[in-house]
């Protein structure tokens, strides 16, 4: 973690116009208390797009919607056969979420088109800037559906999900988009297609803040691995059965809630691990839990880690069941691999944090993005700024001006390094 200044000051964005806009954006869908909710597919999320899409043609891009609902602004280059350079995020949000996550991204990209443009820089190869759709995924329906499908990994029967309070399915909801479900497949680009995949993202976390660093080079995204462990007891009076004679199920998932944090650490496998979720069956006063769910949550960049941390979970379950009496089940329900990202394109990041002058530190996104479906298609990388406090998901979730205006300005010279290297 090495943090490293110079001197030099190349090409910047407009930081006054870039916060301008995302004020703007921030009024699509506020909420009472300061936050914003843009669902994607609903009334908000579909203004914003309208928002950005305008921006996107004072930029000088020509804009368009992808049969997947993605937002797509393109602006040529000298040679016209050469694979794009996409930047991109998304704009939906969680509901009652902040102002930055995803939409900052995407208006930085539209800044930087908009730089190159006032500035009569013309790239060797196209740029393309996306808004992905439903990156969020809190429609019930599966989350960062526009990157998946461009990566070729939608799943079948997706389009038939009905969208969570809309009275419609996924594929209704794409079509009055501007999508177009029945063409699907068309969205999706081969590996090579594009030439890189850059995405600048708050960090949704503490490390910059509390580093005092101004950017993050983003090694990769972690992966992830759920598991539901489901403790058996014996459900009983609570009044008449004696302690000892108990199996009660919560009291071993209690047990083995607190023994989860010893899964990361010194002496542990993986980078995080939470229990975050926990129902008890049946769930009365009066009664001696018979049963309890619990849904762990362990996150790691190496796939061999978090295999390890299933294993010794499995191990702690098995201790705590003999020791209470009750019988504990563990099953992984869901694997998502750790998304390296392109060794080249952090050296690109680096580089262009020394030309402004700016701190870095090389760091792992414990978040998921687009970014990691993304590198599925192309070569990519990830650029943090710092998150006040480290929040993010809330209304109170901030980033400020100094630090959005550091960014652009990253994602611009970045724009510039792999933009003339066709």
């Amino acid at each position: 973690m090495t943090t490293t200044t110079t001197s030099l000051r190349p090409l910047r964005v407009d930081a006054d116009r870039l916060l301008t806009h995302l004020d703007r954006l921030r009024a699509v869908g506020a909420t009472g208390d300061g936050g914003v909710t843009r669902c994607a597919f609903g009334r908000e999320d579909v203004e914003g797009r309208e928002f950005v899409a305008a921006l996107m043609r004072e930029a000088g891009l020509d804009v368009s919607v992808d049969a997947a609902a993605n937002l797509v602004g393109r602006r040529p280059g000298r040679l016209s056969a050469a694979p794009p350079l996409v930047l991109g995020s998304h704009l939906d949000t969680v509901p009652g979420g902040g102002a930055y996550d995803g939409a900052y991204g995407v208006l930085a990209a539209v800044e930087v088109a908009r730089t190159l443009q006032e500035n009569g820089v013309v790239l060797d190869r196209p740029l393309a800037v996306v808004a992905f759709s439903n990156e969020e995924g809190t429609t019930g329906t599966p989350a960062m559906f526009g990157s998946r499908a461009m990566a070729g990994c939608t799943e079948p029967g997706e389009l038939e999900l009905p969208v969570a309070g809309q009275d419609r399915t996924l594929a209704e909801a794409l079509d009055a988009a501007g999508g177009d479900s029945r063409r699907l497949g068309s969205v999706r680009r081969e590996p090579g297609s594009v030439a890189a995949y850059l995405e600048l993202h708050i960090e949704q976390g503490p490390v910059l803040t509390g580093s005092g660093t101004a950017i993050g080079v983003v090694e990769g995204i972690s992966g992830r691995l759920t598991a539901e462990v489901t403790v058996h007891g014996q459900a009983n009076h609570a009044g008449t059965t004696p302690m000892t004679d108990r199996q009660d199920a919560l009291l071993a998932a209690a047990e083995l809630i607190t023994r989860v944090p010893l899964l990361t650490g010194p002496d542990g496998l993986v980078r995080v691990a939470t229990v975050g979720d926990c129902a008890v069956s049946p769930g009365a006063w009066n009664v001696v839990p018979g049963r309890a769910r619990l849904v762990v949550d362990l996150r790691d960049m190496s796939e061999e880690a978090l295999v390890a941390a299933l294993g010794r979970l499995r191990v702690m379950a098995d201790d705590t069941a003999e020791r209470t009496g009750t019988r504990i089940e563990v099953a992984e329900v869901q694997r998502v691999s750790p998304t390296p990202c392109d060794p080249r394109r952090q050296e690109s990041v680096r580089r262009t944090a020394d030309a402004l002058g700016l701190s870095h530190v090389t760091m792992p996104s414990g978040a998921g993005h687009d970014a990691q479906w993304m590198a599925r298609v192309a070569p990519t990388g990830m650029i943090f700024v710092p998150s006040e406090g480290g929040s993010s998901h809330v209304p109170h979730e901030r980033t400020v001006p100094a630090d959005i205006a550091n960014g652009a300005d990253v994602l611009l010279g970045c724009t510039l390094l792999e933009g003339m290297e066709a």
